[in-house]
């Protein structure tokens, strides 16, 4: 247990602690200078809690889509942080701090870009810190036996926005793809962009079928 929040890179760690509530998926921790972030939401315990206070508390949580809200409301209580959602989830977090609308790119500091990703759900997004970290949610994964990148092929709200929604990635440069549900996995730039070319031209090729 002492071991979560597992370290990952540069500030950033898996909580573990997956929640029901968000039907196991990943959430993760950003220590900052300027506030600490929480994407998506891990069960409600006294050790992360304590984890969290050691590491400076949490100012913001980031909730991907409507799914994997889990016992973000807990949290945000706790530490007076603001949740971040797309107002097309926002029933999933009807009293969130900070609404996003639209579908444009927006930065928070200098660090920070909200990228929406509509697709799996109307209000999917994806967060990218540093040009280096992509928080996917349930948008995109490490699939280790097919050494690929890939995305939902159920459950999906609109497939043309899905696969709209994945051709925007390759306007942004990263190397670690940190997803909910998946694995997660770390490559090059070059090569994460040639993955996520990969995965669009795979989408493309199948057309309404994806």
């Amino acid at each position: 247990m002492a071991s979560f929040p597992l370290p990952i890179e540069d500030g950033v760690s898996y909580c573990g602690f997956n929640s029901e509530k968000s039907f196991g998926a990943n959430s993760f921790l950003i220590e900052h200078p300027d506030g600490n972030w929480l994407i998506d939401s891990p069960r409600y315990l006294k050790h992360l809690i304590e984890a969290f206070e050691q590491r400076g508390g949490i100012a913001h949580i980031f909730l991907t889509h409507q799914d994997d809200v889990a016992d973000s409301d807990k949290y945000a209580a706790h530490f007076g942080a603001k949740r971040v959602i797309h107002r097309a989830d926002v029933e999933a977090a009807p009293i969130a701090e900070q609404i996003i609308d639209g579908e444009e790119t927006s930065r928070i500091g200098s660090d920070f870009q909200i990228i929406p990703v509509p697709g799996h759900t109307a209000g999917s997004m994806a967060l990218l810190y540093r040009d280096t970290f992509l928080f996917t949610g349930d948008h995109l994964w490490w699939n280790p036996y097919a050494q690929s990148l890939e995305a939902p092929t159920r459950l999906i709200w609109n497939k043309a926005a899905l696969l709209d929604s994945l051709s925007k990635l390759l306007d942004h440069r990263f190397e670690w793809v940190l997803a909910g549900h998946g694995d997660r996995v770390h490559l090059s730039v070059e090569d994460m962009h040639r993955q996520v070319e990969n995965l669009v031209t795979r989408r493309q090729r199948r057309g309404s079928s994806c």
